[in-house]
């Protein structure tokens, strides 16, 4: 069993950061792509960031500048900084992470963390 437990979330003004935090947890041997998706009121989950068990990193053009994800291998766990926040920003950021087993790849998620930005 794999679990992926989310911190970091708030409320924040217009230009103000936040930092979340996912940890993986479980039967875990290695971890290959780390992540987050966002999901804003009446819209559909944007993949926001992506991160390679190498850290090679990857941004929607809208967070480019702004935000960085990182992650530690020996700790399971993905990080995204979030700078100079717009209200355009509020959402619910969910964090994944895609785990070889056996049969090929299996895909976790976490329980989702709200980011709300005030203008």
């Amino acid at each position: 069993q794999v679990q992926l437990v989310e911190s970091g979330g708030g409320l924040v003004q217009a230009g103000g950061s936040l930092r979340l935090s996912c940890a993986a947890s479980g039967s875990i041997f290695s971890i290959n792509t780390m992540g987050w998706y966002r999901q804003a009121p009446g819209k559909q989950r944007e993949l926001v960031a992506t991160i390679t068990s190498e850290g090679s990193a990857n941004y929607v053009d809208s967070v480019k500048g702004r935000f960085t994800i990182s992650r530690d291998n020996t700790k399971n766990t993905v990080y995204l900084q979030m700078n100079s926040l717009k209200p355009e920003d509020t959402a619910v950021f969910y964090c994944y992470a895609t785990i070889p087993v056996r049969a090929g790849v299996s895909l976790h998620w976490g329980q989702g963390t709200q980011v709300t930005v005030s203008s």
